[in-house]
């Protein structure tokens, strides 16, 4: 580092300090007063990564740097442990990095290994890259997805809770009988006949002016899910959500084309790769990566290029933490083809230092503090911390044998 450097950081950080009121950037725009210390320039290089495993299985990764920038990210929440243990270990390499290099250190960390893709060893690659990504976007000044080409739309649409105050109006449901959910390699017609009530009734709440998906979880057999799918087509569901497991894209594809009914999938598909396959075989019409386990915002913007190229929109799987919706809201501003963000009408303040901009007509405006858009309060987080969840075997309480979650 030359002395001008050493200079211009030391009265960088000087201007942060407890009397200044801006830092280099805003002083240059007048509208920016947390902008980064440090400028794109600079040389900086991250010192520590850290994981943190919370009780309901949430896993954060924190990766800090020698210019006081620190970035966020989150991983897999059904192996917390592991991908805690493996984010440390990543450590190894990329301690005394540039943090800025994001796409070179995601090939260093998903090509540096023998054994690669999968749930955990991706997700740890997703929470660092979402770490990273906030840091660049901290030292530029910037929220990520002006990075990443700049906005794409004004306001993110979000699903969740049906609320006429946030306005709303798209949800998604389970098809579940009146006792239990689909276990049975076939259902007979009574359980057919209670889940079509249950969403006939659910439908005629709400009307037509709510959008209502209806979400398999991957926990249906394929039988079962066709004689679902056709029964329930009259009521219009907005779409269909992993009809059947994702591990055999020529069952999904069969069972897709059965259906007028839109299939979406993604949750449980890890990388570009595994994406491909699902867009070549028009196995799903809507795509649902989630930016904790498939490869971070880096992976989730390339999906998406692939995906437009298919006329397919993404709706970004989301059912953990802050850092995971700030992360997909970079990405809907981000990309062309964007439909709807899941639980984007959550407001996470029991994480959070400050609040996210309400949800209003249905819609969550953009993100606009640099890097990924939040501040992680950690006193609040460390609070949490301590045993995750453990996911337990499920069984058919008729016979004891193994069911699907």
């Amino acid at each position: 580092m030359t002395r001008w450097q050493m200079n211009r950081r030391s009265w960088l950080r000087g201007l942060t300090g407890a009397g200044a009121l801006f830092g280099l950037d805003a002083l240059l725009t007048a509208e920016r007063t947390d902008a980064a210390a440090v400028g794109p320039n600079d040389r900086i290089k991250v010192t520590k990564i850290e994981a943190f495993v919370l009780k309901n299985s949430w896993v954060f990764v924190k990766v800090s740097t020698d210019a006081g920038i620190s970035g966020w990210g989150e991983m897999l929440k059904d192996d917390a442990k592991a991908c805690a243990a493996g984010a440390l270990e990543v450590g190894d390499y990329l301690v005394g990095q540039d943090p800025c290099r994001v796409v070179h250190h995601w090939q260093a960390i998903h090509r540096g290994a023998f054994y690669r893709g999968g749930p955990i060893k991706t997700a740890i690659t997703s929470g660092i890259d979402q770490a990273l990504w906030d840091i660049k976007g901290k030292v530029y000044g910037v929220p990520v997805y002006k990075l990443l080409g700049g906005p794409t739309r004004d306001r993110v649409r979000v699903y969740g809770t049906i609320d006429e105050k946030t306005g709303v109006n798209a949800m998604k449901t389970g098809p579940r009988g009146e006792e239990r959910k689909a276990i049975k390699y076939i259902e007979g017609q009574k359980y057919v006949d209670e889940v079509v009530e249950r969403f006939r009734a659910l439908r005629e709440k709400y009307g037509p002016k709510v959008d209502i998906g209806l979400d398999f979880h991957g926990a249906v057999q394929p039988p079962t899910a066709l004689l679902l799918m056709k029964a329930l087509e009259p009521y219009n569901p907005w779409f269909y959500e992993e009809i059947v497991q994702a591990l055999n894209v020529d069952i999904m594809a069969e069972l897709a084309r059965k259906t007028h009914v839109p299939i979406a999938t993604g949750e449980r598909i890890f990388t570009k790769w595994g994406f491909k396959e699902i867009l070549e075989k028009r196995a799903a019409a809507i795509l649902q990566p989630d930016v904790c386990y498939a490869g971070g915002i880096t992976e989730l913007k390339i999906i998406a290029g692939m995906a437009e190229a298919y006329y397919t929109p993404l709706a970004p799987h989301n059912p953990q933490g802050p850092c995971s919706l700030a992360a997909s809201l970079q990405i809907a501003a981000a990309i062309p083809n964007f439909l709807i963000q899941e639980r984007g009408d959550n407001e996470y303040a029991d994480l959070l230092a400050k609040p996210l901009p309400p949800v209003r007509n249905g819609h969550r405006p953009l993100l606009t503090a640099p890097g990924l858009g939040i501040a992680i309060d950690e006193d609040k987080l460390l609070a949490q911390v301590g045993e995750p969840r453990e996911y337990r075997p499920q069984f058919d309480p008729d016979d004891g044998s193994v069911v699907d979650w």
